[in-house]
């Protein structure tokens, strides 16, 4: 992430200087006054100044007392899973304070690295982390994943700590490698097994779509992103045919949009309106492939005609699913629906 370091005292520009060579992607900033090197000087006082920066910057890193970033960055505060990583060392560089977003933001890993830059102590106070426990907000950012209902984390987090039971469905075994037997959880293969096994939280890992009527407080989704959309359509289909064929055919599989990784297709279709709207509406990306990439693929329905005929590919859908799954799975066999060919397939891992 990009990560800005802040400082307004001839020490802390100092200090500055020295974790701009330790940490990637990272700008120094210091009052004009102070200013030598490679540092962008800035005038006219604190607020302005991140005012602008804080839209682009993913973490930042103030050498002055926290009183003062605390006022600072108070008007700037959103949300949890959307505020920046913010850490803030002492002018004498003896501590390095994880301020804000320690988990899902990364502030505590950044504390830890400005720690050993500049052979401060690191100060992290996230119950989880003092007390030498996994937290599944750091689960899910180490794995990609989505988290359903953000406010959940605090709650199963604090179950966690209390030593409750939860009851855990993941069939990649991921939450089993990352908890290394900390905690008291209970690891389930059926989504009835957890809600019958009267544990106090449940932890699911699923790409599937939970029913609101089985969607508890207690119970804390993790979502992989890891579906790939394989689509073929005729010249000229529309952004909303592809979009319903898409939505309809995730809704029948009882397969969660939030958990789409992509869009990808054949080269010849990058040009295509529809599909390069759907892609810029759904804020997914969007991958295409050559016609030899796509032909060099083993898939279980024939090769089209109608596809080596327009573009010299014996298939669009399922081929570039599969190519942008990494040697995945189908999940969807191509269907053909009005003017759109779709296949999904589900990434490895």
């Amino acid at each position: 992430m990009q990560i800005a370091i802040i400082a307004i005292t001839r020490n802390g520009a100092r200090l500055g200087a020295q974790l701009q060579g330790g940490l990637p992607k990272s700008r120094l900033f210091v009052i004009e006054k102070h200013a030598q090197g490679e540092a962008h000087p800035f005038s006219g006082g604190l607020q302005p100044l991140l005012d602008r920066l804080w839209p682009d910057y993913g973490g930042f890193v103030f050498i002055m007392a926290t009183g003062i970033v605390v006022r600072t960055i108070a008007p700037l505060l959103t949300s949890k899973d959307r505020d920046p990583a913010v850490v803030v060392l002492d002018d004498a560089g003896q501590f390095a304070v994880s301020l804000l977003s320690g988990h899902i933001g990364g502030a505590n890993a950044l504390a830890k690295n400005c720690a050993e830059l500049t052979g401060a102590i690191p100060v992290i106070t996230t119950a989880t982390d003092v007390n030498q426990l996994p937290s599944f907000d750091m689960l899910a950012q180490e794995h990609g994943w989505l988290i359903e209902d953000l406010s959940r984390v605090k709650l199963l987090n604090a179950l966690l700590l209390e030593g409750e039971e939860i009851a855990v469905l993941d069939h990649g075994s991921a939450v089993k490698r990352y908890c290394a037997g900390k905690g008291k959880l209970t690891y389930f293969e059926e989504l009835s097994e957890v809600l019958a096994s009267g544990a106090q939280g449940q932890v699911i890992v699923t790409n599937r779509i939970i029913p609101p009527q089985l969607d508890f407080e207690r119970m804390l989704v993790l979502r992989p992103v890891n579906l790939c959309l394989g689509i073929g359509c005729n010249r000229g289909a529309s952004a909303e045919e592809i979009e319903s064929v898409v939505r309809e055919n995730l809704e029948r599989l009882e397969l969660s949009f939030r958990s789409v990784r992509c869009l990808t297709s054949a080269q010849a279709k990058g040009d295509e309106a529809g599909l390069l709207q759907f892609a810029e509406s759904s804020g997914l990306p969007l991958l295409l492939y050559d016609n030899e990439q796509l032909n060099g693929v083993d898939t279980p329905s024939p090769a089209s005609e109608h596809a080596l005929a327009a573009i010299g590919a014996r298939g669009v859908a399922e081929p570039a699913a599969l190519l942008a799954s990494g040697g995945g799975r189908l999940l969807l066999h191509k269907v053909k629906s009005g003017n759109v060919t779709l296949a999904i397939a589900q990434s490895v891992g």
